[in-house]
């Protein structure tokens, strides 16, 4: 199965920038989509970003429009989140995410199923 590990969170001010990682490993062949997702203690783990890798196509979530970018590396099975202009609502633990559906909606790419593959999780945290 695959194997998704995330790097890059840290700390740092408001309005400042992280660069997140997400390696996958394993049996990648079949993954369609690869999403960064975030979870507040206590909350429901929401969507951030997601990209559709055979096609390149973008989804983002409303409140990082404009601030954040999902981008892939296949040769590397990599995806990174550049987060910048970071506010501290942004502070949350960011989780890679990976799933063999075939195609998907914009609604559907962020939300928690269908995405069988997680990693565990990297924290991010923004003070004001």
């Amino acid at each position: 199965q695959v194997q998704l590990v995330e790097s890059g969170g840290g700390s740092v001010q408001a309005g400042g920038s992280l660069r997140l990682s997400c390696v996958a490993s394993g049996g990648t062949h079949n993954t369609n989509y690869m999403a960064w997702f975030r979870q507040a203690p206590g909350k429901e783990r929401e969507g951030v970003a997601a990209i559709w890798s055979s096609t390149g196509r973008i989804y983002y979530a409303d409140s990082v429009k404009g601030r954040f970018t999902i981008s892939q590396d296949n040769a590397k099975n990599t995806v990174y989140l550049q987060m910048n202009s970071l506010k501290p609502e942004d502070t949350d633990m960011y989780y890679c995410a990976a799933t063999t559906t075939p195609v998907m909606t914009a609604i559907q790419a962020l939300r928690v199923p269908p995405y069988e593959h997680w990693g565990q999780g990297t924290q991010v945290t923004v003070s004001s």
